[in-house]
Parts: structure tokens; sequence; C-alpha cells
């Protein structure tokens, strides 16, 4: 049934005259007619009983009415739905993130967000970059926010945030009371790292900052997340080089010193597909951006 057809149906019904119904629809009564008559003969039955004093609704008509305006709700509901999501103020994002953006702004972010765009769905999946990049390929996420990491062609990115690495040691540790630290005294500690296998450039980035002050890390554990980083230095397993922004979690029996010297920096960056499009990522990466100017 075409919509147009219902239209006329329920303006009918509700006037219960053919000459006002035209008027309201900016019609001639001619066409309403022969439409009307279109409509019962698509459904096989008579919705309106004519005479020359009124036009009453039959039981197959009255049963109609109720349908008819709920299609046409539907339908209204649909078209203005579709264009907020066109516009980003409505929709579905699907948003991956490394663990260490929950200290990088992405909570605050997600909050001024939703303030925002109340009509938006936000649904969060923690993994990895690697993992990261490969759901964003297949379209199973919108947005990534991942370690420094090099993109595919396909897929575009931004720096969110850099800042340098900081030793994570516990309280009781022998450099405990250093206002920093030469990366060098470090040399005769077991370092907790992330696996090579879950974060390549991490492990990479960390094992090369120890080779240039002239030693091979001992690697005591492999892990996949910085929450279990620090963690398993509270308990006395050694020491990690962790980002910054992981001071603000707050676990005790931990003490974070800066390095001394010049190091590689830790990085966040946000990824997306190029191609389609979803408009509700530039809309986040802007309350992302000012929440870690906030910081």
């Amino acid at each position: 049934m075409e919509l147009r057809l219902l239209r006329y149906f329920v303006v009918v019904a509700e006037e219960l005259h053919f000459g006002r119904a035209a008027q309201r629809l900016a019609i001639s009564q001619p066409p309403l007619s022969v439409a009307i008559k279109q409509l019962e003969q698509e459904l096989q039955a008579s919705l309106f009983e004519r005479n020359s004093k009124e036009v009453r609704m039959t039981a197959a008509g009255e049963h109609l009415l109720g349908k008819a305006r709920q299609l046409l709700a539907l339908s209204q509901q649909a078209a203005q739905e579709t264009r907020d999501v066109a516009l980003g103020t409505r929709g579905h994002l699907r948003l991956g993130f490394v663990g260490s953006s929950l200290y990088r702004g992405l909570p605050q972010a997600l909050e001024q967000f939703q303030q925002t765009h109340p009509q938006v769905r936000v649904d969060m999946l923690e993994a990895n970059s690697a993992e990261q990049i490969l759901e964003l390929q297949q379209m199973r996420l919108d947005m990534a926010l991942v370690h420094s990491i090099q993109p595919p062609e396909t897929i575009a990115s931004q720096l969110i945030m850099e800042e340098p690495f900081v030793v994570c040691m516990p309280e009781h540790h022998a450099l405990h009371a250093s206002a920093a630290v030469d990366l060098a005294e470090l040399r005769n500690d077991r370092l907790i790292l992330f696996s090579s296998l879950v974060s390549p450039t991490y492990h990479q980035r960390i094992y090369e900052m120890c080779q240039a002050h002239g030693f091979a890390p001992e690697v005591r554990h492999e892990v996949r997340h910085w929450l279990s980083v620090i963690s398993l230095v509270s308990l006395g397993q050694g020491v990690a080089l962790v980002p910054a922004a992981l001071e603000r979690v707050g676990m005790p029996r931990l003490v974070f010193r800066p390095l001394l010297g010049s190091h590689p920096s830790s990085e966040m960056l946000a990824m997306w597909r190029r191609t389609p499009a979803n408009p509700l990522v530039q809309e986040l990466l802007t309350c992302l951006k000012q929440a870690v100017a906030e910081l």
C-alpha cells in the first residue's frame, strides 16, 4: 500500500466528507475519489459507504484507520530518525579502546558526548591496537583509540595526546625517594612489560629505550593490559615503564617517578574508516580533544 493512499484515507475518515478532505489535502475532489477507489480495489474491501447525504466508514474502514495511523506515524518517525542520523544527532557508535584511554580523558569525553547526543547509543569494546584495526576494517567498529601503530591506507588517524613514560615501582623500591630516575639505574630490575604479540610497538619501544641506556631488560612478566602491569608492580613482581596517565589510577603501594633525559613518548591515536564514515566519529573526536586539553 502506498503511504499516499493511506494518508488520503485517514483524512477522509476524519472528515467523513470528500470535499473538506480534498481541501485539507490541497487537491481537487476527483483525484481523491480515484485514490480511495484504488485503495479499496487493492484491499478488496469497501472502506466507506457513500450517498448524496453522508459518508460513513464501514467496519473494514474502521479497522484500517487505526493501522493506517500507526503506519503513517512509523514512516514519519523513520524519516526523522534517518535525518537525525545523517546530521549526527542520533544513531549508534561502536567504539574500541585500549585500557590506558580510561585515564586519558575518555570517560569525560563520553560524558560530554552523551549530554549533547542523548539519542546516540555508544557500545564499547576493550581490545589491543592490532585487534581494533582489524575490527575497523571488518566494519565491526566505527572508531578506535589505540597506541602508536601504523594504520593501513583505508584507515584515517589523528593524534589525540602524547605524554612521557614514567617509572612505576613498588613503594619499597630502593629508588622510591629519587626525584627522577636514570633509566640505566633499572638495569638490575625485572621488567613487567606488554606482550610483544599484544602490542609489538610498545614492546619494541621500551626494549629500545633500555638498550639505548646500555642494557637489555630482564622481562619478568608479559601481560595484556596496563592495569595488569601496575598491579604486578604493586605486588612487588618488578618495575615497569608506563604512560604518565596511569598515575591517575590511584593504586596503593606504587610510586611513579619521571625519567631523566629525553625519551620516546607514549601516544594515543584515534582511528576510523575513511569510507563509509560514521558522522558521529567527528563529534566524539571533538569531545575527546576537549577532555584531553582539560586534563
